[in-house]
């Protein structure tokens, strides 16, 4: 069948390296994995993952509520700041809350009685290639320093999360954050039952060293008697979900420019944001600075979008043979931070989604509209 572009496919049998990695890493270190909402809210692929995950943490009410409404299991809540009049209805659909700062801990945690509270800690040391999601950054809003803590929190809280890596398949970097964490914290973690270590950890990578990753978690769980959490986002979508576009123009400027029916800002914003060249089926990507491109000989091409932003600006890439309008390219690696941050800038058509289980069977979950565009910003029903 072949399918209206553009379009998310959501392929289970992609995701299955992943959530076996998933499954190995709790069965050896003890830990549990929680799925990062933030990253990852198809739910349409739940059933399927809720074999490997034991439940979701979130960073708002809604992905709150959704974690506790379609995947069931643990249901972790966190947010930055929660909101006076949503913090009740959070703790609802809670087995852990998870606070950001003391402020909050101290004003809205009442709120929580009845389910186990954590606080969220700020060890000063982590890991992550962009300064814009480095967790401990200069003057971090994300986390409590060990020096801000009460004498006595220990007996007010029963966990703590550590969220401090992002994109990180560094072992070495992991482990020195654990002699860190122990040092910083020794007077709080044997007060704690439960400990998170949050997401940005590759360890679903085929190269990450697992078996002396599961060893460390273990040590570190028997020594201070804490269950351990990870809360995979992108370790458990990594090459599970594509985009596929057609091209619909060839603009010949010094090199020749495939303008497909997407755009980089409403449909893969993380390749605007941090300024990657993501990856397109078949083809080799080149520098992004387009006079490395000009005279050269193989068949080159920038991949753009057709918004009016001049920098929609996919990459630059070498195929095997020569594009034409109406072929289809495909970026196998879109399901972590993509359709979660999809956007109707320009009014560009969103893709539509689709599902493939383990059996192959081929569904559509989400066929947008034009109606949903149009009420997106103005519901007169609501008025």
């Amino acid at each position: 069948m072949r399918l209206s572009t553009p379009y998310y496919l959501i392929d289970e049998a992609r995701m299955l390296p992943a959530m076996e990695r998933i499954r190995l890493v709790q069965e050896r270190s003890g830990a549990k994995c929680v799925l990062a909402l933030k990253c990852f809210s198809s739910w349409c692929a739940f059933d399927f993952m809720r074999q490997y995950l034991v439940g979701t943490t979130s960073s708002s009410l809604w992905e709150t509520r959704l974690g506790h409404e379609k995947f069931g299991g643990e249901t972790h809540g966190y947010s930055v700041a929660y909101a006076d009049d949503e913090i009740a209805e959070v703790a609802g659909y809670c087995d852990k809350i998870i606070f950001n700062s003391l402020g909050q801990f101290n004003r809205l945690s009442h709120h929580a009685a009845g389910i186990s509270v954590g606080l969220r800690l700020n060890p000063g040391i982590g890991h992550s290639g962009y300064e814009l999601s480095n967790p401990v950054c200069q003057y971090s809003r994300l986390g409590v320093r060990a020096e801000e803590l009460p004498a006595d929190i220990g007996s007010r809280i029963q966990g703590a999360m550590i969220h401090v890596n992002c994109d990180n398949n560094d072992l070495a970097s992991f482990c020195s954050q654990l002699d860190v964490i122990e040092e910083r914290f020794d007077k709080l973690l044997p007060h704690l039952q439960w400990l998170s270590f949050g997401g940005g950890i590759a360890f679903t990578d085929e190269a990450y060293p697992i078996d002396d990753f599961c060893r460390h978690l273990r040590e570190f769980s028997e020594r201070h008697s804490l269950q351990i959490y990870l809360e995979p986002g992108e370790a458990a979508v990594t090459n599970s979900t594509s985009l596929v576009v057609k091209v619909l123009d060839i603009v010949e400027n010094e090199v020749p420019t495939l303008i497909v029916d997407a755009g980089v800002e409403p449909h893969l914003l993380d390749v605007l944001t941090y300024g990657y060249t993501p990856e397109v089926d078949g083809a080799e990507p080149l520098a992004k600075d387009a006079k490395d491109l000009v005279g050269h000989a193989r068949h080159v091409y920038r991949v753009c979008g057709r918004t009016c932003l001049a920098g929609d600006h996919f990459g630059n890439y070498v195929f095997p043979h020569p594009v034409a309008l109406g072929d289809e390219l495909c970026f196998p690696n879109v399901g972590g931070y993509s359709m979660v941050k999809k956007n109707y800038f320009n009014g560009i058509r969103m893709p539509a989604i689709y599902h493939r289980n383990l059996s192959g069977e081929l569904r559509l979950v989400h066929q947008p509209t034009y109606e949903d565009f149009r009420e997106a910003l103005t519901n007169t029903h609501l008025v």
